[in-house]
């Protein structure tokens, strides 16, 4: 049974009293109630991890590549142990299904550390050119803070590669969903990681990840999260010159062209954009669809939103909760902002779902007539709400697509394949979806513009953990 009223951090190889008085909620997001808490840590904790970090740098580095994998594979046989635990606390702290959140939340985590220990098998550390060996090494101490929509996954997608590449990490998890990271810890604890190479603080992130990220020790920070705190992570870490990966918001476009099979698209487009209730940062929840088929488009989006009925994850809910108040609010905000701009309700709308008034639930919701200047066209919800955009010509509709801040996802569909590659290769964004392609783990992911710098999953997100240092002449 998982512990969910954490009083210790881990720090330096042990579970310690933290300097930090305070304690964290963390809300069931289906029935409202306080399922546990953490630490609520201050500034000292997160200097206390750092040092930690520091320490152990050194011997961690030094350390021989096949000993490292080793322990990752020993990380990822522990995780597996446990993905069932893992998957129901997520289900509870996030709300994705429990059918979704076991291989999502909790399996595909622990083949994180698989896939980690794979790239560190196979890299060459060194090459020769001309006179000159370039050598590749560990950055040094990483400051990872992490989300709470996909909390574990994203807490494995820096660490793995961080202890691959031979750096050390203090972890700062989002303390909305904190109580997966723990977990994690235990497994850490348990894989034989020496003292100090993982450290977990939990808090604020004004307040703790701000410590990390502008703390002299630190030599990287890796962040996922808003493009607006991404910011001002970014601004903390530059005034001591750290490297900085960002992972940040999106507004992605679905471009569906005129030879498309329209059912099957719009379908899978509408799963795409309200998997985990649409709290997902590479969402296609910009449809953009030809204006002479855009009423046979709303039938399909919304046939196709309303199967998914939401209900608690842990029984026969399809769509979840979202995973707080605040965030319920925000989303049923911008579905009366869609109203007010003019858009047209296809099917959703602000009110509760019929008989869920309790828990953060919020009806799948359809746009159609939207326009590319309204809110709900250009800031990211982050909540299952997607809007249909008409377009008149593939010009017009790559115009469209492009017409935005953000630049992380993104998808086209044709019955031409070779067409739809081509229209791919003119958004500006960091991955596109031809005919519903998913995610491939060792691909790299991130964004363009104002989602993100850097690159994350297979050897992309591996060598964002390096340096690279040129030795020159042949001695």
């Amino acid at each position: 049974m998982t512990d969910t009223q954490r009083e210790r951090i881990y720090v330096g190889g042990e579970w310690v009293e933290p300097d930090g008085a305070g304690t964290i909620d963390v809300v069931n997001s289906t029935t409202e109630e306080v399922m546990g808490h953490v630490p609520e840590c201050d500034a000292a904790d997160a200097g206390r991890a750092v040092e930690a970090a520091r320490g152990a740098f050194e011997d961690w580095a030094g350390t021989e590549p096949a000993r490292r994998s080793e322990i990752l594979r020993s990380i990822a046989d522990g995780l597996m142990s446990r993905v069932e635990e893992l998957g129901e606390l997520v289900a509870r702290e996030v709300g994705m299904p429990l059918r979704l959140s076991v291989p999502i939340q909790a399996a595909n985590p622990a083949q994180t550390f698989v896939r980690a220990a794979d790239v560190l098998d196979g890299y060459e550390w060194s090459e020769r050119i001309d006179s000159a060996e370039v050598v590749r090494e560990p950055v040094g101490v990483v400051g990872a803070i992490t989300p709470w929509n996909y909390p574990l996954h994203q807490i494995s997608l820096k660490v793995a590669p961080a202890l691959a590449a031979g750096c050390t990490v203090v972890l700062k998890p989002s303390e909305v969903a904190p109580l997966n990271a723990f977990v994690f810890a235990e497994v850490v604890d348990a894989a034989g990681l020496p003292a100090g190479v993982f450290n977990l603080v939990s808090g604020f992130g004004p307040v703790v990840g701000e410590a990390i990220a502008s703390h002299p020790e630190v030599d990287m920070v890796s962040f996922t999260g808003s493009t607006r705190a991404g910011k001002r992570v970014a601004e903390l870490a530059a005034a001591g010159v750290k490297r900085v990966q960002l992972e940040l918001g999106g507004k992605s476009a679905n471009i569906i062209l005129d030879d498309a099979d329209l059912e099957k698209a719009v379908t899978a487009g509408v799963r795409n954009a309200f998997l985990n209730s649409g709290q997902t940062c590479a969402a296609h929840t910009r449809m953009l669809v030809p204006r002479d088929r855009l009423a046979e488009a709303e039938k399909y989006a919304a046939a196709a939103a309303e199967y998914l009925t939401p209900g608690d994850p842990l029984g026969d809910g399809k769509l979840g909760p979202l995973v707080s108040e605040r965030q319920r609010d925000r989303v049923r905000d911008y579905i009366r902002s869609g109203i007010e701009e003019g858009a047209r309700l296809v099917t959703g709308g602000d009110e509760p779902p019929e008989g869920l008034e309790r828990g953060y639930f919020v009806r799948p919701t359809v746009f159609s007539d939207v326009r590319n200047d309204m809110r709900i066209a250009q800031e990211e919800i982050f909540g299952p709400v997607i809007a249909l955009l008409p377009y008149d010509s593939e010009d017009e509709a790559v115009r469209i697509a492009n017409d935005t801040v953000y630049g992380l996802s993104g998808g086209v569909w044709s019955d031409d394949p070779e067409r739809a590659r081509r229209v791919a290769l003119r958004l500006r964004t960091g991955e596109v979806g031809i005919n519903g392609g998913g995610y491939e783990p060792l691909a790299p992911f991130g964004g363009y513009k104002q989602s993100g710098l850097g690159r994350e999953g297979g050897t992309y997100g591996f060598e964002e953990y390096l340096e690279t240092k040129a030795l020159l002449g042949r001695g």
